[in-house]
């Protein structure tokens, strides 16, 4: 069993900076690959970027070179850093992993990107 919570979301200009932070519960968390996903308005849930156990890092096209996923696995603490926000990336932020054949949602925080 595996609980994601999610912080750090809010109103941004654009260019501006924001960061994400999803803390899990259990022990297993340094064995995770840990992603963030998010959701527009009428759009369906999209990554954005993954961590390996390793620290292998995955983005997508939209994000590359402005967003940075990093982990903290004595805090068991999975961060987004997105900089250059635009409002094209406005939308419900989601941390996901996956134990087994569980897989294992935040409640999502919200990101809003304009002037």
């Amino acid at each position: 069993q595996v609980q994601l919570v999610e912080s750090g979301g809010g109103l941004a200009q654009p260019g501006g900076s924001l960061r994400l932070s999803c803390t899990a519960s259990g022990s297993a968390f340094r064995t995770l690959v840990m992603a963030w996903y998010r959701q527009a308005p009428g759009k369906q849930r999209e990554l954005v970027a993954a961590v390996t156990s390793d620290g292998y890092t995955n983005y997508s096209n939209s994000v590359k070179g402005r967003f940075t996923i990093s982990r903290d696995n004595d805090k068991n603490t999975v961060n987004l850093q997105m900089n250059n926000l635009q409002p094209e990336d406005t939308a419900v932020y989601y941390c996901n992993t996956a134990l087994g054949r569980t897989i294992y949602w935040g409640q999502g925080t919200q990101v809003t990107v304009s002037a």
